[in-house]
């Protein structure tokens, strides 16, 4: 039964059926020599809804993010090849060659992949030029956050929200209670955003009696208070429930080892690649340049507040400020082979091999020497929650415009901000994404980078 006037029901149905042909028509004109048509369209149509429950695929909806769209095809494409090659695996005697697996596999999820923008994107352009697919709205309440989502429903008209009407809910009567959920049945409220920081305990169970008797979607608005604005999640203790403040992708087991096995092959590469011909060409300018070590090495903060030594190539004049000085812009300190390393962040290429210890991770909140650490531990706000993940070689903070020289507190601030949310919203298409743009920065040229 579908559900009344919150969303259509069709969609969803839809993008199964679409995808499921895509499926089924790419097994029949690439590998049908090779199968029982029967079978297989029974296997794979089974696995492809498996798979779809436990990747949640199709839960999308009008507020996803493009980049949650390509996170659900990485997942949905590796565990969709599993059972492809887990099939012929099984079925040994049925020659194939690999690469037609590979093409069947591939072509299948890229149409896959372009049906579900299609669909994702039409919708959008439905929403905004047609106005269909919309959700009628109200909201209760009115400050500066009511304010933010009045502003998002009327700017972001493709999102397909109808926002009817804001109510001012202080000094709320049972009696101007009844009017709004009066207005809500007569003109058909699909959705009620609620302000927490106006709305009492007896005003909001009397919302949830009446939007679960009437349909519509009851949802909340923080207030300003720091503990509703943190990524909150569930628990349960027995039967008891239990809100933890924070929830950190990689406590989970099975992302350490995700993004531990990503680290290494990829430093591996690094190592082999790179720094096999770099370092030792790199071992010969800094030494014609300036002398001292090749490798400048520093104590820097990690997981739970260890030291560990960071390395880098020697950017600088051996000198005893270097453990309590950040660099500067124009700095004296900086040789000439230096000033190209810290402009194209080459002298951090060392630090794979604080990936390969297991003391870094290739992306994480970047490490401060161990002077800086005390000082920002005292004066900002949870600065030490970086230390509950490895710190990187490049950073979410760093290629937000946060790198370098900290040059007001205002930078400090920011970088932790970004820092958190890395760690709370952790996937490893954000570590690749991060990775990507480090480059394109380091290709552009960075302002920071000196």
């Amino acid at each position: 039964m579908f559900k009344k006037r919150r969303y259509s029901g069709w969609i969803r149905p839809i993008a199964y059926t679409v995808d499921m042909s895509i499926v089924l028509l790419g097994a029949y004109f690439i590998l049908l020599p090779y199968i029982d048509p029967l079978i297989f369209a029974l296997y794979i149509a089974i696995a492809w809804l498996s798979l779809s429950l436990a990747t949640k695929f199709y839960a999308v909806y009008r507020y996803t993010h493009a980049t949650n769209l390509l996170i659900l095809l990485a997942k949905q494409t590796m565990m969709f090849a599993l059972v492809v090659y887990a099939y012929f695996g099984y079925h040994s005697h049925s020659w194939i060659h690999s690469n037609t697996i590979m093409k069947y596999t591939l072509l299948t999820m890229f149409f896959v992949a372009v049906a579900k923008f299609s669909l994702f994107y039409l919708l959008k352009r439905y929403r905004l030029h047609l106005k269909g697919n919309v959700r009628k709205v109200i909201i209760l309440g009115d400050n500066a956050k009511t304010s933010q989502l009045e502003n998002f429903f009327n700017t972001r008209q493709e999102y397909g929200y109808h926002l009817q009407k804001i109510f001012d809910i202080r000094d709320l009567n049972d009696a101007r209670l009844e009017k709004i959920l009066f207005y809500a049945q007569k003109y058909g409220t699909e959705e009620i955003y609620v302000s927490i920081a106006e709305a009492d305990n007896e005003t909001i169970n009397k919302l949830i009696q009446f939007t679960d008797n009437n349909l519509i979607a009851l949802k909340f608005l923080p207030d300003n208070k720091d503990i509703f604005s943190r990524k909150m999640h569930m628990q349960y203790y027995g039967v008891l429930p239990i809100i933890a403040l924070r929830s950190i992708p990689m406590d989970k087991m099975v992302n350490q080892v995700i993004k531990r096995t990503f680290d290494i092959v990829v430093s591996i590469l690094v190592l082999v690649f790179i720094l096999s011909w770099f370092t030792p060409l790199m071992a010969i300018l800094i030494k014609l340049d300036s002398k001292g070590p090749v490798f400048f090495k520093q104590k820097r903060n990690g997981l739970d507040y260890k030291e560990f030594y960071c390395y880098k190539f020697r950017s600088m004049h051996p000198n005893p400020d270097a453990d309590l000085y950040q660099v500067s812009r124009g700095d004296e300190r900086i040789t000439r082979v230096g000033k190209f390393l810290r402009k194209t962040s080459l002298d951090e290429l060392p630090q794979f091999i604080n990936v390969i210890f297991g003391e870094m991770s290739i992306v994480g909140p970047r490490p401060h020497m161990v002077s800086h650490t005390h000082m920002y531990a005292e004066r900002i706000d949870k600065f030490m929650v970086r230390h509950f993940v490895k710190p990187g070689i490049t950073g979410l903070a760093q290629v937000s415009g946060y790198r370098g020289e900290v040059e007001t507190e205002k930078d400090i601030i920011n970088r932790v901000r970004y820092d958190i949310f890395y760690l709370e919203n952790w996937s490893l298409f954000l570590d690749i994404k991060i990775i990507f743009l480090t480059v394109y920065n380091i290709i552009k040229g960075d302002d920071k980078a000196y």
